[in-house]
C-alpha cells in the first residue's frame, strides 16, 4: 500500500472513531431528552430534601399544669389530623387523674410524676381532656379541648 493510501485509511479510521464517540457519549449538559442516556438518580436543589432522607415530623407536646387539683391558665385547645400522634404532658403537685374522653385514655399524675399522653388521633371530633382531682375539688374540671379534623 501506498503511503497516500495509508494516511486515507487512517484518517478514515480518525473519523470513524471520532462519528462512533459523538453517537456513544453519554447526554449532555442542555437537558436534551433524546440522549441515549440519563440519569436516573433525582436532583436535590439547596434547601430541599427527599422523600426518602426527610424524617416524619416530631409531634407537638402540649403541656399543662394544675396546682392543688385548679388548671393554671385557661384550657389548652389541641388541633389534629386524623392519625397524626398526638402528646400531651399534664403535671400536677397532688395525686391527680387525668381522662380524655372519646379516647378513654387515663392516667394518673402527681408530684414528680407527670400524666403522659401519647396516641394516634384516629378519631374526628371534638374531646375533652378533664381533671378528676379538679372535679372532686368542686372545680371546672375541663384542661383542654382536642379537634381531630380529617386529613
Amino acid at each position: 500500500m501506498s503511503p497516500k493510501g495509508r494516511i486515507g485509511l487512517l484518517i478514515g479510521a480518525v473519523v470513524v472513531a471520532v462519528v462512533a464517540f459523538i453517537i456513544a457519549r453519554p447526554g449532555d449538559d442542555n437537558g436534551d431528552s433524546s440522549s441515549s442516556s440519563s440519569s436516573t438518580t433525582p436532583t436535590v436543589q439547596e434547601g430541599q430534601t427527599t422523600t426518602d432522607e426527610a424524617p416524619p415530623p416530631k409531634p407537638e407536646v402540649t403541656r399543662i399544669q394544675t396546682k392543688d387539683g385548679v388548671l393554671v391558665g385557661d384550657p389548652k385547645t389541641i388541633r389534629a389530623e386524623k392519625n397524626d400522634i398526638v402528646q400531651i404532658v399534664v403535671s400536677s403537685n397532688i395525686p391527680d387523674e387525668m381522662h380524655l374522653h372519646g379516647y378513654d385514655i387515663e392516667k394518673e399524675a402527681g408530684p414528680g410524676k407527670p400524666a403522659r399522653f401519647k396516641f394516634k388521633a384516629n378519631v374526628e371530633g371534638a374531646f375533652e381532656l378533664e381533671s378528676h382531682a379538679a372535679e372532686d375539688a368542686g372545680e371546672e374540671p375541663l384542661l383542654a379541648h382536642l379537634f381531630v379534623g380529617p386529613q
